[in-house]
């Protein structure tokens, strides 16, 4: 039957990569150390270093995971095969449409696991830290930060991450102005570095009696947290630390204390901000500690086109910088400039599927890297 002979054709194009995919993904080694944490934690002091032992057990859980990917990866080629064979053989047509659903899955698999193999930067396993701004705009911006917020929530719940508000500022009509975030997750920074930058929304304003169409910007900043204590000198004459109240919409969002840390780097004018802690020497060490990864960052990539594949190029947030438009009027579509990745179904985008772009985007900076 021409339509198996067909399915047949495009599974086989996948032997050389499958290949490809096994090397690169190391089982072997991943398998011996997955042997090495079990011994590890069978031993009745494993649990006596909380932080290790808690590092470790999510290395393990890791390491499962890629193994057991790629082990149901390659069952699901040889299965494909032996039912497209079988189907051929007793020439049985209602075998198609559950091997097309069957070749879904497993493409989508692929890539899957084939994407986490490109995150193999030296923070990429980092959790990763956003700063949304507002930026032209006005409260059409305010409102748009507040949807970027949203919509990048949503995508962490979707893959399991947690997600932690650092600070906010509100906007004087809706949304925000800024607000910084965490999310917390293995590969969270791998996969968010891709978001950093200025991202445009076209639509009919809410905000607008006359029911113009309105553009709005709102950049976005990444940075990986980095755990490991870092050797960097912060000499006290070099910033200023201020303290007051956490921003809120009034009532009870307004802390009676000033508990909210504001630090300013006047060398590189870094400002760092953080209010949602519970107290303000957490509140101090969490922007301190934000501060030294940023500082580490710029110390180690010591010029600015390294730095600019770490933390972003500075951009004006305004039109002709953005890095993906979001067009809901006149219709709908997602398109990111840099990779000519599109999506039509611009809700779904905004409700947290960015995987397409993301994915896109470790794609294109691999091939780039490799010219």
């Amino acid at each position: 039957m021409v339509e198996l002979d067909n399915l047949k054709i495009d599974l086989r194009q996948y032997e050389e990569p499958l290949k490809e995919l096994k090397a690169s993904l190391d089982l072997e080694n991943k398998e011996n150390r997955i042997m090495e944490l079990n011994r590890l934690m069978e031993e009745p002091d494993f649990w006596n270093d909380p932080e290790k032992s808690r590092q470790q057990s999510q290395e393990l859980g890791s390491l499962k995971e890629d193994v057991g990917t790629f082990d149901e990866l390659e069952k699901s080629y040889e299965d494909m095969l032996d039912l497209i064979d079988m189907a051929n053989d007793e020439n049985d047509e209602s075998m198609i449409p559950e091997i097309q659903e069957e070749y879904e899955s497993f493409k989508e698999k692929y890539d899957k696991i084939r994407i986490k193999t490109l995150l193999s930067d030296e923070y990429d396993r980092s959790n990763a830290i956003l700063r949304l701004n507002a930026g032209a705009g006005g409260t059409e911006s305010c409102d748009w930060c507040s949807m970027l917020y949203r919509m990048y929530t949503r995508w962490a719940e979707r893959h399991g991450y947690a997600v932690e508000e650092l600070d906010s500022l509100e906007g004087d009509e809706a949304g925000y102005k800024s607000v910084t975030f965490q999310i917390n997750g293995e590969n969270a920074y791998g996969y968010m570095k891709s978001e950093r930058g200025v991202h445009r929304l076209v639509r009919i304003s809410p905000f607008n009696a006359q029911g113009k169409r309105q553009t709005s910007f709102v950049s976005l900043d990444v940075m990986p947290e980095i755990n490991e204590e870092l050797d960097v000198e912060i000499k006290p004459d070099d910033i200023r630390i201020d303290t007051y109240r956490s921003s809120g919409a009034g009532g009870q969002h307004i802390n009676k204390t000033s508990s909210a840390i504001r630090i300013t780097h006047f060398p590189t004018g870094i400002v760092v901000t953080c209010q949602n802690e519970r107290s303000q020497f957490q509140n101090k060490d969490k922007a301190m500690q934000i501060l030294k990864s940023k500082l580490y960052m710029l110390a180690k990539e010591n010029n600015a086109e390294k730095l600019s594949d770490i933390r972003g190029e500075i951009k004006d947030i305004a039109w002709g910088s953005q890095i993906r438009s979001y067009f809901l009027q006149p219709y709908q579509l997602v398109k990111d400039l840099r990779t000519g990745q599109e999506v039509a179904q611009a809700d779904s985008v905004l409700d947290g599927n960015l995987d397409p772009f993301i994915n896109a985007y470790l794609k294109w900076i691999n091939t780039k890297e490799k010219q």
